[in-house]
């Protein structure tokens, strides 16, 4: 999902429905002051952290200037939402040393300027590349591709990155038999319970930082999953979780719903966005992707390994598999390196340990333009996001207006 296309509306409508709410996004933002001055008294703190895992709630957060509106101590923090920001540099590498070897890859436009750790050949992006004579052609999806491998007939690789969300794209690609001989699949998709996992586990040990007491779970990512996937966070962390649209108001409700759970001390797994999201998900999505994935244990960039966190085609589908292929060997968890460029904090930022202005790269050598680390690359990463769309905010008008 990409920042600004919430369900089908425009940012401009966005806008407009957000200003002509002014009055229930007051009422919001007083409940939530309140809840707030309650919440901290049943916690005994006086910050209380609530985490987004979906770089298209960080958008809203930030173009809509919702932090805000928020009152001093409730802090709101980006976890690991951006599946191009964990993309290992390895398999990048991989894909540039194959396109300069005449095979075609097949890539969306946020992964093309992500820059690598190691050169190859004196390359670090799949950009360089296509400007030195590799085959590196853009896409939106691997539909595609698979036009273009058919006509074309060259041999071709797919680099299939994301989450839960473009799993069954894939997985229908490969049962559907559209799928040419000459076509690889790079399966690099990622799992997203696993890193919710972590970013909790990594946040709590680092005092005196305030823990996570709330959790804004990913929309589109549960229109698959169902909320049930987030269940287990609730009961081992004992905090809330709220399953959250992507408009303004969305995120406001979902906030104001953990403070009232924190209050009631409930850790319950709540859907707010009641028009896309069920409780079991898409059946015959799951279905799918159990079919045709294997889930593995996998490396997300600058982080570390996951357990079970990857997935990967099954040995019955081999003849698609580009690992297999190519023989591109899969990253061993005693061989990962911290894959990240000097200087950079992106592993921090997509923890939500650090804030993008915490780097010292921001905006300085890191920039949209030329982005140095992975979170500047895509419009889901949150360096990105900041860079693009920070500094205020439609709300910054009613925070003003309410004296916040």
């Amino acid at each position: 999902m990409r920042p600004g296309a919430t369900d089908v509306r425009t940012i401009e409508e966005l806008e407009k429905t957000f200003r002509g709410s002014e009055e229930l996004a007051r009422r919001l933002a007083r409940v939530i002051h309140e809840r707030f001055n309650q919440a901290r008294k049943v916690l005994g703190l006086d910050s209380i952290k609530i985490m987004n895992f979906c770089g298209t709630h960080e958008w809203t957060i930030v173009h809509f200037g919702l932090r805000s509106l928020m009152p001093k101590g409730l802090e709101l923090v980006a976890g690991p939402g951006c599946p191009v920001c964990v993309t290992p540099s390895k398999y990048i590498e991989d894909a540039i040393r194959l396109s300069l070897d005449g095979i075609r890859v097949y890539t969306y436009g946020d992964t093309y300027k992500l820059r690598t750790i190691n050169e190859v050949r004196g390359v670090t992006s799949l950009e360089e590349a296509k400007a030195m004579g590799g085959d590196v052609k853009l896409v939106l999806n691997i539909l595609e591709a698979i036009k273009d491998s058919r006509n074309n007939g060259k041999e071709a690789v797919f680099l299939g990155i994301g989450f839960e969300t473009a799993a069954p794209a894939y997985a229908q690609a490969v049962l559907s038999g559209k799928m040419p001989d000459n076509l690889k699949l790079l399966s690099l998709a990622k799992l997203t319970p696993p890193a919710m996992f972590y970013a909790m586990d990594i946040l709590r040990e680092k005092p005196p930082e305030p823990p996570v007491m709330g959790v804004i779970a990913p929309g589109h990512v549960s229109t698959i999953t169902g909320a049930k996937a987030w269940e287990p966070v609730a009961e081992n962390y004992s905090v809330p979780v709220v399953v959250s649209g992507f408009e303004p108001l969305d995120v406001l409700l979902s906030i104001a719903e953990i403070l009232r759970q924190i209050i009631s001390r409930e850790a319950k797994v709540k859907i707010e966005y009641t028009r896309a999201v069920t409780w079991s998900g898409d059946l015959k999505a799951q279905a799918m992707i159990h079919k045709v994935f294997e889930t593995v244990d996998d490396a997300w960039r600058g982080i570390g390994f996951f357990p079970l966190s990857g997935l990967r085609l099954r040995d019955s589908f081999a003849r698609m598999d580009a690992f297999k292929q190519f023989g591109i060997k899969e990253i061993r968890p005693e061989e990962w390196r911290k894959d990240t460029p000097p200087g950079c904090r992106c592993a921090e930022v997509t923890l939500g340990k650090a804030k993008p202005t915490d780097c010292p790269m921001f905006l300085k050598k890191c920039t949209p333009e030329k982005p140095y680390g992975p979170c500047m690359v895509s419009l889901e990463g949150t360096c990105a996001v900041w860079a693009r769309f920070g500094g205020g905010g439609v709300a910054d008008e009613i925070a003003r207006e309410l004296g916040l």
